[in-house]
Formats: C-alpha cells, structure tokens, sequence
C-alpha cells in the first residue's frame, strides 16, 4: 500500500469556475502528476468523506459497487477508499495497451495519469434488482463528474472516455468476471 497525503477541503477555484471552464482535453504535457495530485482526484471522485464511510459521490443505498484503478507511468494501482492509498496491481506501463484497448485513441498512451471506474453491479443490484444497473452507471457519472471538477480546479484538464473494448479492459486490469469498466478519464496540464 502506498499511503496518499490527506485530500484537501479548499482550494482556490469556486464551484461556478470550475463548471464554466470545464473542457475535455486530449493533448497533455508529459509532466507526472504528484501523488498530492493523484490522491486529491482520487478522494474526489471516490474518497470518504463521513465517518460511517460516506463518499464524494453519491450512492444508491451506499452500496459502493464501484472500483477505481489509476494507470500511471510506474504501474496500474487500485485506489483504496477507506486507507485513502494505492495497491499497486502492475509494475509496468499499461497505457499504450490501454490506448489500443480504447479503440485507437494514441492521447491515452500520452496522458500522465488515466483514472478507471468499473463496478461490481451485484453490490446495488443485490438491494434494488435489476432497477439497480441503472443506479451503477449514475454512479459512474457522478464520480467521473467530481473528477472532471476537481482537475479543473487543479489548473488540470480531463477528457471522458466511453469508447473502449470491454473485454480487453477487463483483461488489462485483471478484473474478475464479477466486475465490469465503465469509464476512464485521462487527466493532466494542458501544454
């Protein structure tokens, strides 16, 4: 486990800054980020935020059925909420897979840093039924959209990403049959 230095609860950007200059971004410079910067879009899109174990981004019933991954130039690494820490998973540089995962989108390779969510649905769908598959994704949006913002609010840039082979993520990532990707978002400074 790598331990993240504690996310911060101010920061110099107003809400309404954030939204107005939100764009997505696909040429980054070749700059790392730091680990404060790592940890503060982590906990934003997934960090507690509440003693009982409360997160940025809402979740139907809390039932947390997602999981965020960072691939970075060093490795792929799980983020662990509760520990506000890395597990690293690889000790290599996935991202040119990931690109090619991506159906060919080569700024992925580039980018310094691309967040995953995926999820386990059982988690929601075990409470709500099928009606619950609809509650993930929200999530997904949710927790992606906090960490659009908080790139923004970094002096960073994001662009979403849907367009990807799912199987070959899932194999990427080593992910078990159980959980599925959703989304991924490169972040870093725009050149």
């Amino acid at each position: 486990m790598i331990a993240l230095p504690p996310p911060r609860t101010t920061g110099p950007m107003a809400l309404e800054q954030t939204l107005a200059q939100r764009r997505s971004l696909r040429q980054f410079t070749g700059h790392p980020l730091t680990q404060e910067e790592i940890g503060q879009l982590l906990w934003a899109a997934q960090g507690i935020t509440d003693p009982r174990g409360f997160r940025t981004a809402p979740s139907a019933g809390a039932t947390y059925p997602l999981e965020t991954y960072l691939a970075v130039s060093n490795g792929l690494f799980r983020y662990r909420p509760r520990e506000h820490a890395l597990e690293r998973i690889l000790a290599h540089d996935i991202r040119p897979q990931l690109a090619e995962a991506c159906l060919g989108q080569s700024f992925i390779g580039r980018a310094p840093a691309t967040i995953i969510l995926t999820a386990v649905p059982e988690r929601t769908i075990r409470r709500y039924g099928n009606r619950g598959r609809m509650y993930v994704h929200m999530e997904a949006g949710h927790a992606a959209q906090n960490l659009h913002l908080q790139a923004v609010a970094m002096g960073m840039g994001s662009v979403p990403i849907g367009a990807f082979d799912d199987a070959m993520i899932a194999r990427l990532l080593h992910l078990q049959s159980s959980e599925i990707p959703l989304y991924l978002v490169s972040v870093g400074r725009s050149p």
